[in-house]
């Protein structure tokens, strides 16, 4: 298609995601600017068709960062309305067997009653919903349902902005009625907070080398699924975390399960994707896993209601990249401010982005326009308690890649105790290099589903209410086509039909009777898993037309 004319509109700060990162930075900025009596213009755009769309979290929630937000947020009517009330922490040895931890071999970070900072059980999405609500009020300008395409640079090579995707292009790249062009959004700064694994903070961090020094990030697939179930089971407040079946001793990861509002639960699995077995299907150890005792019990006599998938990103300390460039930061899980001892990341998230927007709007009262690089935000964020968080913990990760779940926590359990005095690990092997080639592993085969308390791939992806136009460019990339058929598939009998959690990819048999590899990309719940774990790093995700994807309630 040819080159088109764009128009163009300018804002003091253009922020890329309405996540709880992006959202605390864009209220922060307007706080800031309605407290000095300055104009000041914030815009924020957001891929998914809403505000919260497209949030996806456990989530125990650590209150901290809003509360320095928005002291007030309760009287502001915040979702947080379940307290965390108690903790269980289950090591599961089989299909049937578990032991219970005691509260003294639990590691502090677990703790999630009574440990000095109020902790709820909520859903993400509502939260960033509200944040959204809170934003407009104080002046921020959001756009939903609008993709960010592209970074603009200025004459300096610092970032001046982004550019939105075109919408209305069809599947072979050709304009269609109501065809639209995407729109340059300039700005004097333009905070990147897309979430995890989030394709232009990827190229940035390339650009500028952001991750010089930094051990590679390492990431996980979350699996989450929220349910109805009787009152008689309910314990709202209840936080139930565990680890071991059905993962082997080579499979890291652990699963969630908490009692919120309204008489649900969310019950999850968090597995690493380091692991090294190509047969393994995250979504299917995720369904067999509810079907222990200790999980079932909650579950049993419930309906299914929801269901998602997202990457996250857990490297932690050591896998921080620099989050400054020419003309703006990286905030967030775009960065990797999650804390994977804790099992949560709103609340750093949220901190690294009221930072990002005290040295934005302080460079602005400065009278700079633009295009320098924040260090002082570098600053900022070392004397932070979420980087103070994020170094205590920083072996918790390695430890586990590097000596199993049971020895690494028993590791993170001492580090902890005397205060992260012990040696610190690393772990400097990409997630998609430890995949072994099929040879070396036998095939799992899967339980059927029973419809109760396992499902298929099909009746998941509908309850994620993921939508796509079918008439447009696939965003789903192969760098070259022919590595899934000519290398994955011998190699590793192409794991991209398994680790991929709504059956995007499939390999199926073409009119000559050969394999072919089919990309369903309309199932696509933008989870990334692909652009992270292909072994060949062959796939990689963009932004389909704004406002596609998944449309998650409640999560």
């Amino acid at each position: 298609m040819e080159e088109v004319e764009r128009e163009s509109m300018e804002f003091d700060v253009v922020i890329v995601g309405a996540g709880p990162a992006g959202l605390a930075a864009a209220c922060r900025l307007m706080q800031q600017a309605n407290e000095k009596e300055r104009e000041l213009s914030v815009c924020v755009v957001e891929k998914g068709s809403e505000v919260g769309a497209h949030i996806l979290s456990g989530a125990v929630f650590e209150a901290r960062a809003l509360t320095e937000l928005f002291p007030d947020w309760k009287e502001r009517g915040a979702p947080l309305n379940t307290p965390a009330t108690r903790d269980e922490v289950y090591l599961l040895k089989d299909a049937e067997k578990a032991q219970k931890l005691p509260d003294a071999l639990v590691p502090k970070t677990m703790h999630n009653v009574g440990k000095g900072f109020d902790n709820y059980v909520i859903s993400a999405g509502n939260l960033t919903r509200w944040l959204g609500e809170q934003a407009e009020e104080l002046g921020v300008e959001i756009f939903p349902g609008f993709a960010a395409q592209d970074v603009l640079y200025d004459d300096n090579g610092a970032v001046a902005g982004i550019v939105t995707g075109d919408m209305g292009i069809d599947a072979k790249g050709q304009p269609k009625d109501g065809y639209m062009p995407g729109m340059e959004l300039r700005a004097k700064y333009t905070l990147f907070a897309e979430g995890s694994r989030g394709h232009l903070g990827k190229r940035l961090i390339t650009k500028f080398k952001l991750n010089e020094g930094c051990d590679p990030q390492h990431y996980g697939i979350g699996i989450k699924e929220l349910w109805d179930i009787p009152e008689d089971q309910y314990e709202p407040g209840l936080v139930l975390h565990g680890s071991g079946w059905p993962l082997d001793k080579n499979t890291h990861g652990g699963w969630f399960l908490y009692h919120g509002e309204d008489q649900q639960v969310m019950v999850g699995l968090i597995m690493d994707l380091s692991y090294q077995n190509p047969y393994l299907s995250p979504f299917d150890e995720f369904q067999r896993m509810k079907h222990h005792p200790v999980i079932k019990r909650h579950l049993e006599g419930g309906k299914r209601v929801a269901y998602g998938a997202r990457a996250l990103t857990k490297g932690g300390f050591n896998c921080l990249p620099k989050m400054t460039f020419p003309g703006g930061l990286l905030i967030g899980c775009d960065a990797g401010t999650l804390n994977f001892s804790k099992i949560k990341g709103l609340h750093t998230a949220m901190k690294s982005g009221l930072l990002a927007a005290e040295s934005v709007f302080d460079a602005l009262q400065k009278g700079d326009e633009g295009g320098s690089e924040l260090s002082d935000f570098t600053q900022r964020w070392e004397a932070s308690w979420a980087y103070q968080e994020l170094k205590e913990s920083a072996s918790f990760g390695p430890a586990i890649h590097k000596y199993g779940t049971f020895m690494g926590g028993a590791y993170n359990f001492l580090d902890q105790l005397i205060g992260g005095k012990l040696p610190k690990l690393h772990d400097t092997t990409a997630d998609y290099a430890k995949l072994e080639e099929a040879s070396k592993h036998e095939k799992i085969d899967y339980p059927k589903p029973d419809g109760k308390l396992s499902f298929d791939k099909t009746s998941s992806v509908y309850l994620s209410n993921t939508n796509h136009e079918e008439d447009q460019p696939c965003h789903l990339k192969l760098t070259d086509p022919e590595i899934p058929i000519r290398d994955n598939l011998p190699k590793y009998d192409e794991p991209a039909t398994r680790y991929c959690p709504v059956g995007v990819y499939e390999v199926v048999e073409g009119d000559d009777g050969k394999p072919q590899f089919q990309i369903n990309f309309q199932n696509c719940v933008h989870c990334k898993t692909c652009d992270i774990k292909d072994p060949a790093q062959n796939i990689t995700w963009v932004p389909p037309e704004g406002g596609g994807g998944p449309n998650y309630p409640n999560m």
